[in-house]
């Protein structure tokens, strides 16, 4: 028996100690951390952006297959014809193994009504350098759109690539970090096409089929990949995308809790006095 004049002896374990707080350079390098973390994180986002919203590897294989085969068989036979049904055979044979994936169709279908715009262009004049025409045109086109959408403050490349962000059109109004960044992709992206459009256009007039054919080829590839790494690099300087959609549904939540709150109160004086 434990004595009266003696008190119990605790069992409570002792207290575990207690972790040293952390220190300043402690908190400033974990804040680094996080922020590297977060960087790379925004750069790797917009990198597989990127890649979905211009088709990636087989996208370029797209692009250049039709070309790449028309002029290849042109410059050995000369044979429009045959060249041309090569290209559209190409095309079509790329879209259907698209289909039967089930992947995006958009370049392959874009690949296929540009072949098939080019066929018909070099058939109703009778001249296999027309083939080239209307893609050159196109190009133009769009290097005048990239530069007047950025000059004009609605740049082009945001148009195409907030939907792909998630973001829509938010950087407009919301957004001016990236709105800078979208501008400046455009503004390269249009100069980058005005560049190759010089380049072609001279061709059109002096050099032979295939030539040009050659060129262009050549040209397909090199100036996309420096238009899609500068637009890389603005982007990934820029403030991250608003991700509008996720704000429209926390905002739906948000009203469906208002909504059950409202309700339970509202039903609160009805319990009541039925308990009365």
């Amino acid at each position: 028996m434990t004595s009266p004049d003696k008190p119990a002896a605790s069992t409570a374990p002792p207290a575990s100690p207690t972790a040293p707080p952390a220190t300043a350079d402690q908190r400033v390098t974990t804040d680094q951390q996080t922020a590297a973390d977060q960087a790379a994180d925004a750069k790797a986002v917009t990198e597989a952006a990127l890649f979905e919203a211009f088709g990636g590897l087989r996208g370029m294989v797209e692009t250049v297959l039709p070309g790449l085969l028309f002029v290849t068989i042109f410059t050995i036979n000369k044979d429009l014809h045959a060249s041309a049904i090569a290209a559209v055979g190409v095309s079509l044979v790329l879209l259907v193994v698209r289909l039967v994936r089930r992947d995006t169709v958009k370049h392959a279908f874009s690949g296929v009504f540009g072949v098939a715009f080019g066929v018909v262009f070099a058939m109703m004049t009778g001249d296999a350098k027309d083939f080239y025409l209307p893609g050159m045109l196109y190009t133009l086109g769009l290097a005048v759109a990239y530069l007047a959408t950025a000059a004009a403050g609605v740049p082009l490349i945001g148009l195409i690539l907030g939907p792909v962000f998630k973001e829509n059109l938010s950087w407009r109004t919301r957004n001016p970090g990236r709105k800078k960044a979208y501008a400046k992709a455009s503004w390269a992206w249009g100069l980058i096409l005005l560049a190759k459009c010089a380049i072609l256009f001279p061709l059109y007039w002096w050099a032979d089929t295939a030539q040009l054919g050659w060129v262009l080829v050549a040209l397909k590839i090199p100036p996309f990949l420096l238009a899609v790494w500068l637009t890389w690099v603005f982007l990934a300087k820029a403030p991250p995308p608003i991700d509008v959609f996720a704000e429209m549904e926390a905002e739906e939540e948000a009203e469906k809790a208002r909504k059950a709150a409202a309700a339970g109160t509202s039903d609160g004086p009805v319990s009541h006095r039925r308990e009365a």
